[in-house]
Formats: C-alpha cells, sequence, structure tokens
C-alpha cells in the first residue's frame, strides 16, 4: 500500500511563492516549499504520521514553536522532528521569503530503519534544533535531489538515513573511540569555543545537546570527551563556571544573593547555596562576609576587600 501522508493544517499571513516540489520513495514524502510569510503569520498542524522539517538558508532563524499551548515558545528553531500525533504551533518573527524541505514519514519503516539504533521513546520525543549546520548540508543535497532529480532513491534514501542520524542524536557504535582519544579527549581549540559561549550565555540553561551542536559532535562523544580531558560531565563543568562568576559578583555590595543566582543562571538562591557550599564547605553569605566588609568611608554601603594575613 502506498504511503500517502495525512493531516490537519491551519496557516496564516502565508503563502506559496512557487509551485510545489515533491518526491516519493518508500515510507517517504519529500516537500520543498518556497513560501513569504508576514511577521506573526504562521500556523497550526497535527498528523498521525512523523515529520521532519529543515528551513533553508537559515530561514529559520525568524521561527517560532511550540507542541502546546501552555508551554513557552521555543525561538529561533530550523529543524524540528514532530512525532505522530503531537500538534505543533508556528509563528514567524519577521516578513520575508522562506523555504524549507518537509518530510513525511511512514512511522512503520521509520521504525524499521532505526530498529537497534534508536529507542521507541527517541522516536515519540519531539526535537527542536536551532542552528545544525551538518543537518542543514543534508537538507540541501535532498532538497535539491527534490527539485531537480538526478539520483536514484538509493541515493536520497541514503541522504535521509544520514539525516536522521543526526536530528535523533543516535550514538556512535560501542567500539567506536571517542573523538581525540589518543590525544586526551575534547581538544582544546573546541574547549575554548565551548567556555567562550556558555561565559556568554550563563544566564540561561545550557543543555549537553547545545554544546554538543556546537563542537559537532553527538552529546555521548561530548560526554565522554568531556570525561576524558576533564574528569567531569559537561554540565558539571557548567556548574564550575557558574559558581566561578556568582563568586566574582559577590564583592559588589548592591547585588543580593538572589541577583547574583539568577545572574550566573541558578534556578533560584537556594541552588546557589547549596552548589557553593559543596565546593566551599560554606554558605555563600558566610564566604561573603568573611571576606567583604562594608566601608565606613562610605555611607553607600560600598564594600572593599579585607586582606587575609595569615596565622
Amino acid at each position: 500500500m502506498t504511503f500517502m501522508p495525512r493531516m490537519t493544517a491551519e496557516t496564516r499571513a502565508i503563502r506559496t511563492l512557487r509551485p510545489l516540489s515533491w518526491r516519493r520513495w518508500p515510507g517517504v514524502i519529500a516537500d520543498v516549499w518556497h513560501v513569504h510569510g508576514d511577521a506573526g503569520g504562521g500556523g497550526f498542524y497535527s498528523a498521525p504520521d512523523p515529520r521532519l522539517v529543515v528551513f533553508l538558508g537559515g530561514g529559520g532563524e525568524s521561527l517560532r514553536l511550540r507542541t502546546s499551548e501552555a508551554d513557552p515558545w521555543r525561538d529561533g528553531v530550523g529543524v524540528f522532528y514532530i512525532p505522530a500525533h503531537v500538534p505543533l504551533w508556528s509563528e514567524l518573527g519577521r516578513a520575508g521569503a522562506y523555504a524549507h524541505l518537509d518530510l513525511h514519514l511512514d512511522a512503520g519503516p521509520l521504525a524499521q530503519r532505526l530498529q537497534g539504533l534508536a529507542a521507541p521513546r527517541d522516536l515519540a520525543t519531539p526535537r527542536l534544533i536551532a542552528d545544525a549546520p551538518r543537518i542543514e548540508a543534508l537538507a540541501a543535497m535532498i532538497a535539491d535531489e527534490v527539485q531537480h532529480p538526478r539520483r536514484p532513491d538509493l541515493a536520497t534514501d541514503g541522504l535521509l538515513s544520514a539525516l536522521l542520524a543526526e536530528v535523533i542524536d543516535l550514538p556512535a557504535p560501542s567500539d567506536t573511540p571517542a573523538p581525540d582519544a589518543d590525544r586526551g579527549g575534547v581538544p582544546p581549540r573546541i574547549l575554548r569555543r565551548l567556555e567562550a559561549h556558555a561565559r556568554e550565555a550563563l544566564g540561561r540553561r545550557i543543555p549537553t545537546a547545545e554544546l554538543a551542536e556546537l563542537a559537532g559532535l553527538s552529546e555521548s562523544w561530548l560526554t565522554r570527551g568531556f570525561r576524558q580531558s576533564l574528569g567531569q560531565t559537561p554540565q558539571r563543568w557548567l556548574m564550575g563556571l557558574r559558581l566561578d562568576a556568582a563568586q566574582a559578583l559577590m564583592p559588589d555590595a548592591g547585588r543580593s544573593l538572589a541577583d547574583i543566582a539568577a545572574a550566573t543562571g541558578f534556578a533560584d538562591q537556594a541552588h546557589l547555596s547549596r552548589a557553593f557550599r559543596a565546593r566551599h564547605g560554606q554558605s555563600p553569605g558566610d564566604w561573603r562576609r568573611q571576606r567583604f566588609v562594608p566601608d565606613p568611608s562610605n555611607s553607600a554601603g560600598s564594600v572593599q576587600a579585607t586582606r587575609q594575613i595569615p596565622r
């Protein structure tokens, strides 16, 4: 029986710019859309089949999505995998021309394709991804074959398998060594790039998936590399950066511990206190009072550091 995607779709302030290009191979319908969307345009989508969409040419920078009306919007999503029966709301942040590759997947063949590689929960979990150069490059090749067919289905199917491996973040075989294992895990240049990114984004949650994408590695490879290079997981490393940043702000008497916690990405002051006590053996308030005392010459209550004299 030939696979035919079914869906409920409602759009607003979006119009097509070119005739739809499409291509079918077993278990897949691939469409390439060229549209113009107004700022605030978007829509709603629901289907009994999985769907994988990649915006071409960086158009996803102004797209925001959510899979529940109760959830906050996710901004800048250029790649998204939506499992069967999961609703999707979308909205454009600016007016302009957009192109995207839309892959409708037959759930049965998809599960067979990834059998032994992905758990059922992997295929039942929405994936909303921001900047992903490897995914975009693979999608561009598939889109080119859809619009200008030159290769057999074997080629497009192989590209789809590679695309799914990136989107679902399939791990390497267990006998594959970690990246740069013979040189000590994650290369220093990658660590420097991750640290610069993390310090700029400390005020918000930074998932391991975001670091892995920046490093061009899977989450499992990145975690193994961190353990080999630094002896800790990426999230433990991030906690150290947050604590360093919080400690650097503590001489500022105008900032409360709650403010410092929020500025450095802790859930709240209690979260900061637990992490700080685990590292220093005392609360951040006690640590602060012992090292920084009110300056009597300044009625505004600024603080000055006191030198610790060894006894």
